[in-house]
């Protein structure tokens, strides 16, 4: 889990062993929502959502054996499961989930001596609890590790009953 300052800029990266198709980038914001970002081939370059060359808010590029990935600027809805999906022997393969998210900053209050009295003062219901926060991201990280290779033999399983139907 990576978490970051907004305005940040965010590199990923992703390796590729074996044979060369290129990747693709998603972004997962919440369990339901994948977001296409950029495929990148390793021979025509990169291609961002709506087949643009370039993109305002990313990077990408391929080197050598890695791809990477650029949030140029980080922000809120940036948040989230990061993907590199590569095709291995014409299967997808999901690579680990990145977690990125913007860091929670705390100010000390000023220390006195003797009890204060909390006559006027309310929490803000606004500020989450970065103890809940943290549970919350274990349990969206796990659920990821259910859904992802469940998608993925989805997948498997429709491309067989297709060959099947073919032949």
């Amino acid at each position: 889990i990576t978490y970051l300052q907004q305005g940040a800029k965010m590199s990923l990266t992703c390796h590729i062993g074996g044979e060369d198709t290129g990747v693709v980038w998603v972004h997962q914001k919440n369990v339901e929502t994948f977001k296409f970002i950029v495929f990148i081939s390793p021979l025509s370059g990169a291609i961002f959502e709506g087949n643009q060359k370039t993109s305002p808010r990313y990077e990408a590029r391929k080197e050598d054996m890695f791809y990477h990935l650029v949030v140029k600027s980080f922000t809120p809805q940036d948040e989230g499961n990061y993907f590199c999906i590569k095709y291995i022997n014409k299967q997808p393969y999901f690579s680990p989930g990145q977690l990125v998210f913007l860091s929670v900053t705390t100010t000390v209050a000023p220390t006195t001596c003797g009890p204060s009295p909390k006559h006027g003062i309310t929490e803000d219901p606004n500020i989450p609890d970065p103890a809940s926060r943290t549970s919350e991201d274990l349990d969206y990280f796990c659920l990821v590790f259910l859904w992802v290779p469940l998608a993925g033999l989805c997948l498997l399983l429709l491309q067989l009953l297709a060959t099947t139907l073919v032949l």
